[in-house]
């Protein structure tokens, strides 16, 4: 049988954004800008320089302005052409018509594996990208792409996945590796924050994850955790055992937008990489350096 390939994302985005508020109070935490774009925007950019070509975002119900930044706005795209800004008028076009985009809403937060196992009808028979906002990767899909790559190939779950010191590493699910050779780890299960005294290596799951269908079925049976939370990695340690699980290295590219330090690093480093604001912005940084 032809294997599928991987045409379509999912991107849980319904969490409250908490550790920034006051900020998160009216706005979502994935729409808050770095330099000129809603965080959320960098990922779905990334999907589509990876070949996805359809995105299911999960939203709650205060989060319009999602699905809003995403869509159409007639009126502001007449006032640009109206005032001749047709550099501003082709970008929020392009905004609108990068991708096929599909929205429903997670009524209650009851989990990462909740959230993604409301994706089923849509996703199908296929296997399926996860990318989680908070999680940006600036590498022009490069990871995402050998991911998919990857699960093509070999089939079972792929996850990326970082090394981290051993201290951090506790913050995430933690790899149980059998092999790790080229940059892929061949993994035996998966670890939820365990303690730095359990944690079974160094190597930290990052949000981008590429499911076969099954993991569906795993999230159905999987019983709600610590919270009343259904947990992802509980699912995924149990379909591991008969779909294998393997994981690609990164060592760079990536920020923590979910973290007010990481979010102001990316939003200094990616300014600092912008076309046209990097050389002044440059001058900026160095004024502000002297000072310091």
């Amino acid at each position: 049988m032809t294997k599928k390939a991987v045409r379509k994302a999912v991107i849980p985005a319904a969490g409250l954004g908490t550790r920034f508020l006051p900020a998160t109070k009216s706005i979502p935490k994935e729409m808050l800008p770095i330099v000129d774009k809603p965080a959320i925007q960098y990922v779905i950019e990334e999907a589509v320089a990876a070949g996805i070509e359809d995105v299911l975002i999960i939203t709650s119900p205060s989060k319009r302005a999602i699905e809003d930044h995403f869509d159409r706005n007639v009126e502001l795209e007449t006032l640009l052409e109206a005032r001749g800004k047709t550099p501003q008028l082709e970008e929020v076009l392009a905004i609108a018509d990068m991708v096929k985009m599909h929205f429903t809403r997670q009524g209650q937060p009851l989990g990462l594996g909740h959230a993604i196992g409301m994706a089923a009808d849509h996703v199908g028979d296929e296997p399926f990208a996860v990318l989680l906002p908070d999680d940006l990767m600036i590498d022009n899909g490069a990871l995402l792409k050998r991911m998919i790559d990857l699960q093509a190939k070999e089939g079972g779950i792929v996850v990326a996945a970082g090394e981290y010191p051993v201290e951090e590493v506790v913050a995430y699910g933690v790899i149980d590796p059998l092999s790790v050779e080229d940059g892929v780890i061949v993994a035996k299960s998966v670890v939820e924050k365990p303690s730095i005294e359990d944690a079974p290596s160094n190597y930290g799951l990052t949000g981008r994850y590429v499911f076969p269908p099954e993991i569906f079925d795993e999230i159905a049976k999987t019983k709600p955790g610590v919270g009343g939370e259904i947990q992802i990695t509980d699912a995924i340690d149990a379909l591991t055992k008969s779909a294998g699980l393997r994981a690609c290295l990164y060592s760079d590219g990536r920020y923590d937008a979910g973290q007010k330090l990481d979010f102001l690093r990316a939003t200094v480093e990616l300014a600092l990489k912008h076309p046209t604001l990097g050389a002044p912005f440059a001058d900026v940084v160095r004024t502000i350096a002297k000072d310091l």
